[in-house]
């Protein structure tokens, strides 16, 4: 395994999650082993479209993220299961999802 992919699956410090949420991802909030946002549609079939354009960026990256759909509501939850907490990989995939909204 080269040096990439064994950062990609090694977790994070929480103290470096939440240095990099305050200053680099805007409404992200640290939970348990992951981070979690909210995104708000103007209806329910634009939440869905947001939903697939999520959806092609999560199989771009190779990193799927757990996504409910409350109405207007997206709520994106991320974390490397693999690693059992946050990496770069949920960082890198919050930023572009972010970016996309």
């Amino acid at each position: 395994m080269e040096a990439d992919e064994r950062a990609a699956v090694e977790p994070l410090p929480v103290s470096e999650v939440d240095r990099f949420l305050d200053r680099e991802l805007s409404g992200w909030r640290r939970e348990d082993r992951g981070i979690r946002k909210r995104f708000r549609r103007s209806t329910f079939p634009e939440a869905i479209q947001f939903v697939v354009k999520l959806g092609e960026l999560a199989e771009v990256a190779n990193h799927h993220p757990d996504i409910d759909i409350r109405w207007r509501n997206v709520i994106v939850f991320l974390t490397t299961h693999e690693a059992g907490g946050v990496t770069t990989l949920d960082l890198d995939l919050a930023r572009q999802i972010d970016e996309l909204a």
